[in-house]
């Protein structure tokens, strides 16, 4: 009985959690991202930071919308499908609201002119969210000072930024890569 509540009381604190981020987040799934590493690694110490770096990677390379994904994934993490489905809920409510709002006035706030300069003013927040997201992620990277990922991290950024090679290539060679060193490093340990 012990093990239900805390059980119910982690998937309460979890909904909650993805809920408060999900309102107040603006700027998509980049910035919620760092907000769930504070949240959860920082503030709570559910995860810690590697393993949350490895939880964010799966979210951005699975379709669909980063913020959900991470719920997702964090969710599962902590209290599997249960875990899944409040993170999910309450990371989804906020947005149908407000956008649910926001269509009924739609072109009230196109065409007023102190909404478009606060979402212009928001925009540069967002900016430098992302750089935090961006500085904190490879940061992390590098501290684990192995080559091979701060080698692909940099040559994703080149191929990505400079070559205008898109993203989803760019995935998917580091999912083939990720698969190889898997299949290579299984095979190593079986001889063995």
């Amino acid at each position: 009985m012990e093990q239900s509540i805390s059980k119910k009381q982690l998937l309460k604190k979890l909904f909650f959690s993805t809920l408060y981020l999900s309102t107040f987040t603006f700027g998509g799934g980049y910035v919620i991202v760092s907000l769930m590493k504070t949240k959860f690694v920082d503030e709570l110490h559910w995860i810690d930071e590697t393993e949350m770096l490895d939880l964010i990677a799966i979210a951005q390379s699975s379709p669909g919308a980063v913020a959900v994904n991470g719920a997702i994934v964090v969710g599962y993490k902590l209290c599997r499908i249960p875990g899944v489905f409040f993170s999910i809920l309450g990371a989804i409510i906020p947005p149908f609201f407000i956008i649910s709002i926001i269509s009924g006035f739609y072109t009230l706030f196109q065409e007023n002119e102190a909404v478009q300069a606060l979402l212009s003013g928001m925009r540069s927040g967002v900016g430098a969210v992302i750089v935090s997201v961006v500085w904190d992620m490879g940061s992390g990277i590098v501290k684990q000072k192995k080559i091979a990922p701060i080698l692909i991290m940099l040559c994703a950024f080149i191929a990505n930024y400079y070559l205008k090679i898109n993203i989803v290539l760019i995935i998917l060679i580091c999912i083939i890569l990720a698969a190889a060193k898997a299949i290579i490093t299984e095979r190593r340990g079986s001889h063995k």
